[in-house]
Order: structure tokens, then sequence, then C-alpha cells
């Protein structure tokens, strides 16, 4: 097994006034070659976005986007037609395939929207765009993973699904617990992004908002320190 802690504090920084932006990965005018990329994960952006404030319609492709709202929501609008609001305990994906335009706003006058935005290259390139979103209950799973975002061949009808072999899983844990990770395809690596809380893996501690990343194994355990919101993504390491 390997392990590499990534700190909060050594993420990449952007204050734009309505945009507060903490990059896990080189984005925009943060550039760091030892984080482009964690295998397939391309981008993992913790956002504060200010009252009424937004990303103006904008393009994408070939990508797998996929946004989990903190607190808060965003409007999400698209070339596609779809407009939406996409809140707290909801997740989006939208697959950017041959090309898309979309605009994501704070639909509040008052209060500042807090998400985080992740992008994955896809396995499948100029698919036809594609854009949907879900509600999960983490509280009612106390103490388990929730499988929110699977393989487009591998779903099991509840999780959103994207063109790659990636799995995304958060959960709210208990203080004093510890939670078994199996990995789900051989090769796949293990990145655990910390929402909130205290937990150590092989005697690495993270606190809120630190990552890590974790690969050449087939499972690992997660010993929880206080209450913990858990963002746990299984990601290729490279391209089929």
């Amino acid at each position: 097994m390997r392990l590499q802690l990534y700190k909060s504090t050594e993420r990449g920084k952007a204050d734009f006034g309505w945009l507060k932006a903490n990059f896990s990965f080189s984005f925009g005018n943060y550039f760091n070659p030892e984080k482009v990329q964690f295998g397939m994960l391309r981008v993992l952006n913790d956002d504060t976005i200010a009252a009424g404030m937004g990303f103006g319609t904008h393009p994408h492709d070939n990508m797998e986007i996929i946004t989990i709202p903190l607190e808060g929501g965003l409007k999400h609008r698209d070339s596609m037609g779809n407009e939406a609001v996409v809140r707290f305990g909801e997740v989006q994906v939208m697959s950017a395939g041959t090309g898309i335009l979309h605009s994501e706003m704070n639909p509040s006058a008052t209060e500042p929207a807090k998400t985080l935005q992740l992008w994955v290259f896809p396995e499948k390139e100029n698919v036809e765009p594609r854009y949907d979103q879900k509600s999960f209950d983490l509280e009612n799973s106390l103490n388990a993973f929730v499988n929110v975002v699977a393989p487009y061949d591998k779903n099991d009808g509840n999780a959103l699904w994207v063109y790659q072999q990636t799995f995304f899983n958060l959960g709210i844990f208990e203080s004093g617990k510890t939670i078994e990770y199996k990995i789900n395809i051989p090769g796949n690596g293990v990145y655990i992004f910390l929402i909130e809380g205290v937990i150590a893996i092989e005697n690495k501690v993270l606190s809120e908002r630190d990552a890590i990343g974790i690969t050449d194994t087939d499972s690992l355990r997660i010993d929880i320190h206080q209450k913990s919101k858990i963002l746990l993504i299984e990601v290729p390491m490279q391209h089929n």
C-alpha cells in the first residue's frame, strides 16, 4: 500500500470576492506539477460562492463533472435545456461529451453556497452529453458509505452513473467506528477527501479538508476519531 497525504493548507487558492476557491489539483492560475491529477481524477474544487453570484455560461467537453453541494445550492442551466437547483443532500453528474454550455449560479439572495466540484476524465470520448441529479439520505445510512456515482456499466440502479470506472461514496461516521473499504476494480486507486471530522488511515491522521491518495492495495481501513463526513473516490490510475 502506498499513501500520500495532502494537507488542506497546501491546496491552491483563489479569491475573486464572489468566489473563494480551494484547488486540490492544478486549476486556473494555480499550477503545481506534483498536483495535476490523481489517476483519472483531474479536479477537486472546494468553492464558496457568494449570494446571487456564480459561474456564467461556459463550455465543457469530454469530461465527467460531479457537483456535491455542502451548504445551500446551485442553479444549473445548460444547452440541453436542463434547468434545476441542486441542493445540499443531492449530487449532480454531467457527461460533457461532444460539448456542452452551462451556467451555475447561487440562487440565494442572502446565503453563500458551498460546493465540491470534481472532474474525471472519461473512458469514452465524444459521447452524447447528458445530465442527471439525485438526492441521497446519508443520515439514514449512518456509519456506512453510500455509493452516489458508479460506472455506466456497473450501476446498481441507486447511484448516478458516469463514463468511467469510478465509484464516488459519501458517508457520515460516528466517533470510534472502524470502516473497511474493499476496492471494486483491481488496480484502481482511492482518493479520500475529508469533508469534516478527524480520521486515521495507517496511522496517518486527517483533519477537515485534508485528503489522502492510496494505491497498490485491494482494501483499506479507516478509523474514525471524531464524527466525520467522508468523500471516498475509487478511480482508475491510468487510461484503459
